[in-house]
């Protein structure tokens, strides 16, 4: 399921909501956000229609290699946090890039160093991610590309 620790699970849910959305075949929530991440990003596509492959491939940051699979997590963490706007503010963010970006899967991509730094301090850190620093990083974030988005709703 998509909480588990085990990564092959993990990988199978991503491949089986792929499989069902290429289908057309019914979906639960999850696997719908899960086969839009996967819609947006074309790239991964081929990697998804080997199973095999894919449940063993180890990705290494040390050999410049991007796990798809945490890259596609950041994007459905960032949409259930817009979604629920905890930690607060981070809907308006989210929404104010999204616009910019004319589409919420670049404004993602913008907001992704930010929640993987959070992500990394607090593992780091053995502790729970720091909300403040996280929204800190997102609030300089969307000035530097927007200018204030404060009171923009």
């Amino acid at each position: 399921m998509l909480f588990s620790q085990d990564r092959s699970e993990l990988r199978r849910f991503y491949l089986e909501a792929w499989r069902k959305a290429r289908a057309r075949l019914p979906m639960a929530p999850v696997e719908q956000m899960i086969a839009e991440v996967v819609a947006e990003h074309p790239q991964y596509h081929p990697l998804l229609e080997d199973e095999t492959q894919i449940l063993r491939r180890e990705y290494r940051p040390e050999n410049a290699e991007t796990n798809p699979f945490l890259h596609m997590g950041l994007h459905i963490a960032l949409r259930e946090q817009a979604t629920t706007d905890r930690p607060l503010g981070i809907h308006r963010i989210h929404g104010a890039l999204s616009r910019h970006y004319a589409g919420r899967t670049e404004a993602e991509h913008r907001m992704m160093d930010c929640l993987a730094e959070a992500l990394w301090s607090a593992q780091r850190h053995n502790a729970l991610p720091d909300e403040a620093a996280y929204m800190a990083c997102l609030e300089s974030l969307a000035r530097r590309i927007l200018g204030s988005v404060r009171h923009s709703r």
